[in-house]
C-alpha cells in the first residue's frame, strides 16, 4: 500500500470537495478511537477550518482521555484545529424519561446505545450549520461495507466518508504515517456506546484481521462450507452481520408509482 501516496490523495479530495461545496472545512466527533483520528488529522492536513467535537455521554473514562489526547496532538501541530465538549449525558437521560424503557434488557440497551449515536449527530449537524462546515464521517471499509456496523443516521450520518474505501489494518497504517498518538494506535477498537470500555471484537465475536478475511473470501465467492474451525465460525459471523444490516449499505428503497398511476 502506498500509504503516503494515499493520504495525500484523501487530503485532495477532501479539499477539492469542501471548495467546490463552498463551506469552511469540517466537523468531526472525537471519540478516542483510530477512526476519528486517523480522519480528523486528514481533514487537518487541508489547512481548512477543522472543528473536533467531545460528546460524551457516561463515556469510559479511558476513551476520554484518548480523545483529549489526541485533540492536544491535533492542536498543538494543526493552526487550523479548534475544539469544543458538549456534554451530552444529561440530554440522553432526559430523553430517558420521556420514552418506555419496558421490553427486553438487551434490545432496550441496543435501542439507546444507537439513541446516543443519533444525538452526537445531530450535535454535528447544529455545529456544522453554525459554522458551514461538512459532517466527516469515520466509518472504514469493513464497517460501512462488510459488517454494517454502526447506527443508521447517527455515525452513519455524514456528509461524506474520507476512509471509507480503507480496510481497518489500512487505516492502522495510514495512522502510523500520521504518527497518530500510541494510546489509540494499541487501544482495541470500540463503539463506546454502551458506556463501558467493550471492544468491537467483544460485540461482533471476531477481530477486523478476521474480519476483513472473510469480507475477501465472500467477494471471490466462497461460502461457510468451503471452511472449518475457526475460519468456518469467522466466515458465518460475518455473514450474519453482512446479511442483516444490508439495509445500511444499499439506498433507502423507494416505493416508484407507475406512470398509468399517475
Amino acid at each position: 500500500m502506498q500509504t503516503e501516496k494515499i493520504t495525500e490523495h484523501i487530503v485532495n479530495w477532501l479539499k477539492n470537495y469542501a471548495n467546490k461545496a463552498n463551506v469552511n472545512g469540517f466537523v468531526i466527533g472525537i471519540s478516542g478511537g483510530i477512526d476519528s483520528a486517523v480522519t480528523s488529522t486528514l481533514c487537518a492536513q487541508t489547512g481548512l477550518k477543522v472543528l473536533c467535537i467531545e460528546m460524551p455521554i457516561h463515556q469510559a473514562q479511558s476513551h476520554v482521555n484518548r480523545a483529549q489526547e489526541h485533540i492536544s496532538f491535533l492542536k498543538n501541530n494543526y493552526a487550523n484545529v479548534t475544539d469544543i465538549r458538549v456534554n451530552l449525558t444529561p440530554v440522553f437521560e432526559e430523553f430517558k424519561t420521556e420514552v418506555s424503557l419496558e421490553g427486553k434488557a438487551s434490545v432496550v440497551d441496543m435501542a439507546l446505545a444507537n439513541t446516543r449515536a443519533r444525538l452526537r449527530m445531530t450535535t454535528l449537524y447544529y455545529h456544522a450549520g453554525l459554522h458551514g462546515l461538512l459532517v466527516a464521517g469515520t466509518g472504514n471499509k469493513v464497517e460501512d461495507f462488510g459488517v454494517g456496523f454502526y447506527t443508521k443516521y447517527g455515525d452513519g450520518g455524514v456528509d461524506l466518508s474520507p476512509i471509507a474505501d480503507l480496510l481497518k489494518s489500512e487505516v492502522y497504517a495510514i495512522g502510523k504515517h500520521l504518527n497518530i498518538i500510541d494510546s489509540i494506535m494499541i487501544a482495541k477498537p470500540s463503539d463506546g456506546l454502551f458506556g463501558d470500555a467493550r471492544s468491537d471484537e467483544d460485540q461482533i465475536g471476531a477481530n477486523y484481521d478476521e474480519l476483513e478475511w472473510a469480507m475477501a473470501m465472500k467477494d471471490k465467492g466462497y461460502n461457510a462450507e468451503d471452511f472449518s474451525g475457526r475460519e468456518k465460525e469467522v466466515f458465518k459471523i460475518y455473514s450474519k452481520y453482512n446479511n442483516s444490516n444490508k439495509h445500511k449499505m444499499v439506498p433507502i428503497p423507494i416505493c416508484e408509482i407507475p406512470k398509468t398511476l399517475k
